[in-house]
């Protein structure tokens, strides 16, 4: 029996379709090699807000992250809704200050990714349509596994450093986010 790599990546996510995306995308840039290397959380459907499940588990995988010393990089996929980038990130830096966890740090290894309004409009984008991202109706996909293109091509606009204009601001906020937290 050969042992497991140690898990290096956490992934917290709304749905099956981010955890889809999100593991693609590791695994498609180079910095997951195997499915051991990742764990996953990920809200069960039927069982609340999903949002509040991820602002809750990433409150709990932040501090945890902090108190071992394996190196493990969190890694957050989160809808904006109708509240966007940044009062979404306001809002996981005040579920942490309501739990007496220091808010997310320049040092800390954490990955926050919001797309407005859902993931949907960042496949619409890759797919090579202008999004608006006040519209919140973008078709989904008929099984998560079928964001793989959508992988593929973010993946090689971040290998040349450049997304096609005009992005989605999400996506270019996300763009940095990747370029500084996990390149």
């Amino acid at each position: 029996m050969t042992a497991r790599k140690r898990v290096t990546y956490v992934v917290v996510c709304e749905d099956q379709q981010h955890e889809a995306f999100a593991c693609r995308f590791l695994k498609e840039i180079g910095l997951v090699t195997d499915r051991y290397q990742v764990r996953v959380e990920r809200a069960q459907s039927g069982r609340g807000a999903a949002d509040r499940f991820v602002e809750q588990t990433y409150v709990k995988e932040l501090d945890a992250s902090r108190k071992t010393h394996v190196a493990t990089t969190l890694v957050l996929l989160t809808d904006g809704d109708a509240m966007g980038v940044e009062k979404r990130a306001r809002r996981l830096d005040d579920a942490c200050k309501l739990r007496r966890v220091e808010p997310r740090l320049s040092t800390d290894r954490v990955a926050v990714f919001v797309p407005t309004w859902n993931v949907e409009t960042w496949f619409a984008y890759l797919d090579g349509e202008t999004v608006d991202e006040g519209r919140k109706d973008y078709r989904r996909l008929k099984r998560p596994g079928d964001c793989r293109r959508h992988v593929q091509a973010l993946a090689k606009m971040c290998r040349s450093g450049k997304l096609r204009s005009p992005a989605p601001e999400s996506l270019q906020i996300a763009c940095t986010e990747y370029g500084e937290r996990l390149s």
